[in-house]
């Protein structure tokens, strides 16, 4: 009761309160549509035994609007333009990233600021040189050139960087180009592996904070961050990406932050309902990092949430009035993980793998045939998809992170219809995505808009601030 009270009492400030801003988080759920965001809040009332919401932190700013999402080039947007738009307020060409549709450079916000004094802050739950962080810094022709992205990204001068770590590490065009992080450990950044260790570098001029087993092979690559919903004890989170930024930057009287809340995408792209619901929560507890600074900075500080696209199409409902979502909990790891299971025990068993060991797997990790219902049917189906497993003749579903296997394709498809979630799309849509603002200047973010209009609504509140 305490902690609602000053929440309260905290908006109530926020519609009042007005002064200079030194303080900014523009945080990114990628993937993140309305639905993505009720699903999250109507899972947690069903977990609470009644029909309704729990409000998400950030559904309780007091003000809120949509953002439409297309491109230059398409209707359905890519990450790329949806960044750069983002980022900079420039429409451009699906794939195309910090540059205009006709390959031009454009100056994101980022950028702008730091010009002016202001520190930076970019992190994510994915690689560092993905397309939401990389619209902050780099311009190129083709996202997909990750190591011209890394490149810039080490040559950005920005203070802070935080997520897994580098997409490409190494320039496969030429031997001679240094490793990436060779290279920002020439441009005097300092890398921070996990939690705890960056706890103890925050004294450094310009950190980068990534996964503990990161950087020690510079060959590799490191995607991404693992799902909340499969994160062990020593994995890094994004809300202590966001807190340990909030510790490197709040010295200097003033920062820019760009959090990326990544695998609700990628959550999207495996139509894995429960993972979405999962990475939708986890971005929100980075969200509360952002909060609580900003209740001891009210008169300074604006935070904007928004999403760069929709992924994956999800609805609400599937067929009859009927919501199960509750159903989710008993799903204990993400759709990457069972299929990554399914893959290690047939290369350890192959044709001798026996059904048995299969349903065992299905029981600990989905409830299935013990708590979730599993009819002659459904039975039928995961049987058959087995069987074709064994004989290494098993579908595979490509989505653009995961090769999705005909046997945990349907599992996963079997949850998701019980638990009555829908899912129109392996990829994104077109479908708007919310805004939510709170601190100076936040009022501006109602309405629907453009996503080109956000970048300068910000600009355009620092500007009016002073």
């Amino acid at each position: 009761m305490k902690r609602f009270s000053l929440f309260v009492f905290s908006l109530f400030l926020a519609t009042v309160c007005s002064g200079e801003i030194k303080y900014i988080f523009y945080m990114i759920g990628d993937g993140m549509g309305p639905n993505q965001v009720l699903a999250a809040e109507m899972y947690q009332a069903e977990m609470e035994g009644r029909i309704g919401r729990v409000p998400l932190l950030m559904t309780s700013f007091p003000y809120a609007g949509f953002a439409t999402t297309y491109s230059a080039s398409n209707g359905i947007t890519d990450s790329a333009a949806a960044g750069t738009a983002l980022a900079t307020g420039h429409k451009t060409n699906n794939g195309c990233l910090g540059v205009d549709k006709d390959s031009a450079d454009v100056v994101s916000i980022a950028k702008q600021l730091h010009d002016n004094g202001w520190p930076v802050g970019i992190m994510t739950t994915v690689a560092i040189d993905h397309a939401t962080p990389g619209a902050f810094y780099a311009h190129v022709d083709k996202r997909s050139k990750y190591y011209k992205v890394g490149q810039q990204l080490a040559e950005s001068e920005y203070e802070f960087f935080g997520g897994a770590g580098f997409h490409q590490p190494t320039d496969k065009d030429s031997d001679k180009s240094p490793n990436l992080y060779d290279l920002c450990e020439m441009n005097d950044y300092v890398f921070a592996h996990g939690y705890k260790e960056a706890q103890d570098k925050l004294d450094v001029k310009k950190l980068i904070m990534i996964q503990e087993e990161d950087g020690l092979d510079r060959s590799k690559s490191s995607d991404c961050l693992p799902y909340a919903i499969d994160r062990k004890n020593r994995d890094l989170t994004l809300a202590q990406i966001t807190e340990t930024a909030i510790k490197f930057l709040e010295p200097n009287g003033r920062f820019f932050m760009m959090i990326e809340g990544g695998k609700i995408d990628y959550a999207g792209h495996s139509r894995d309902g429960a993972t979405n619901i999962h990475e939708v929560l986890d971005f929100d507890k980075a969200i509360e990092k952002a909060y609580q600074f900003y209740l001891d900075h009210q008169d300074e500080t604006l935070i904007v949430v928004t999403a760069d696209h929709e992924t994956g199409g999800m609805a609400l409902g599937n067929g009859k009035y009927v919501l199960n979502l509750q159903l989710l909990q008993n799903q204990k790891c993400s759709s990457w993980e069972l299929n990554e299971t399914l893959k290690s025990m047939y290369a350890e068993y192959g044709k001798k793998m026996k059904w048995e060991q299969v349903k065992t797997l299905l029981q600990n990790k989905l409830g299935f045939y013990d708590v979730v219902e599993i009819t002659d049917k459904d039975d039928a189906k995961l049987k058959a998809a087995f069987k074709n497993l064994k004989k290494g003749k098993g579908k595979t579903e490509k989505t653009l992170y995961n090769d999705i296997s005909e046997l945990g394709g349907t599992a996963i498809s079997l949850i998701n219809k019980k638990a009555k979630l829908g899912w129109t799309s392996y990829s994104h849509t077109a479908a708007n995505v919310p805004v939510f603002a709170i601190g100076v200047g936040a009022e501006k973010f109602t309405g629907w808009y453009d996503n080109t209009l956000i970048m300068q609504k910000i600009l355009d509140a620092v500007k009016e601030a002073k």
